[in-house]
């Protein structure tokens, strides 16, 4: 699916052919039907295990990023930066505050409008634009004096209210943990920090660049904090799968704050030389960082990545528990990054 979606980046600053939007419904079609199923045949298998969860957390993680900027492009929205840049970042905050709650009461909720459907309404998007062309949704709306497109985006505010209310009414309304913790003992809002800083970060790049960094390059720009995101949110995912607290200081900010030194040093250094370096290093930690957790959990349940192992009787398959000590085990314990 990145690689479709990467063809709607490459020609998102000409008119698009069809078939590239017809190609990115496909794609997210066939990504939310294997993404539905995947637990089910992992139970069918006796293949359920913490590196499914991870895996199947960590792929949703990265393909929040790319959804959400097709989805942008399909509508032209880079004729409205204020909202582009909203709704480019709207998906990572909502997927990450979805896994922040899960952290906090312990169990990942669904709401009656939730991620399916929002998917539903983004492959119609790209239908529309496919059949009907890019160019429809910047036709004027009669009497509201609006255009097409702010009608979508609407619908993103009125549902990020909505999943807002759900999730913070959950995490306000105190843990599973002792005193109304986390599920790791840790304050409720601690996770806040992380996402906060990212947020912060990316509006004030935004809104300080000389050059208007994300009006001219918004897809490097989405997709550089878009990386950082989908790593911490993985480790909000192994936090609670391990019952650990997350730490602030984390390799994922190194991207990003470059970004800030170079601004706050009047960019001594091109802003789009140092946003593609920025871009290649949240690329590359989060790499570094799922494969190496994956190698880990694998090692230690001693199961492959890639493969199936022979069946095994419910009643014969050993219970599988990861705690706070598995960081610890064989003295290879997981960095921090």
């Amino acid at each position: 699916m990145p690689v479709i979606f990467g063809i709607q980046f490459y020609t998102c600053n000409t008119r698009a052919p069809s078939w590239v939007f017809l190609s990115c419904a496909l794609g997210l079609f066939l990504y939310q039907s294997l993404d539905a199923i995947d637990g089910k045949q992992a139970r069918r298998t006796n293949s359920s295990s913490p590196l499914g969860e991870l895996f199947d957390h960590g792929c949703d993680s990265v393909s929040t990023v790319f959804v959400g900027i097709g989805a942008c492009i399909a509508v032209r929205l880079g004729t409205n930066p204020d909202w582009l840049f909203f709704c480019s970042f709207i998906g990572m905050f909502l997927f990450y505050c979805a896994h922040w709650q899960t952290y906090v009461s312990g169990m990942l909720k669904f709401g009656k409008v939730d991620v399916t459907e929002v998917q539903i309404a983004i492959m119609i998007l790209f239908l529309l634009s496919a059949f009907g062309g890019t160019t429809m949704w910047d036709t004027k709306i009669p009497v509201l004096d609006l255009r097409l497109k702010m009608i979508p985006v609407a619908g993103i505010v009125c549902g990020a209210m909505f999943s807002s209310y759900n999730y913070f009414r959950v995490i306000f309304g105190g843990g599973v943990g002792k005193n109304g913790s986390t599920i790791a003992g840790t304050s409720v809002l601690s996770p806040g920090l992380h996402i906060g800083l990212i947020i912060t970060l990316a509006v004030m790049i935004y809104k300080k660049s000389t050059t208007h960094l994300f009006e001219k390059h918004p897809c490097l720009y989405a997709l550089t904090f878009g990386f950082v995101s989908a790593k911490i949110t993985q480790k909000l995912v192994i936090a609670h799968m391990t019952k650990s607290e997350i730490f602030l200081q984390d390799t994922a900010f190194i991207g990003p704050g470059l970004l800030f030194l170079d601004q706050y040093f009047n960019s001594f250094i091109d802003e789009y030389i140092v946003l593609w370096i920025a871009l290649f290093i949240s690329l590359l930690d989060l790499l570094r960082y799922s494969t190496g957790v994956c190698k880990q959990i694998a090692d230690h349940l001693h199961i492959q990545v890639f493969k199936i192992s022979s069946p095994q009787a419910p009643e014969q398959k050993p219970k599988v528990i990861l705690s706070h000590s598995w960081y610890h085990l064989e003295n290879a314990p997981i960095p921090a990054f």
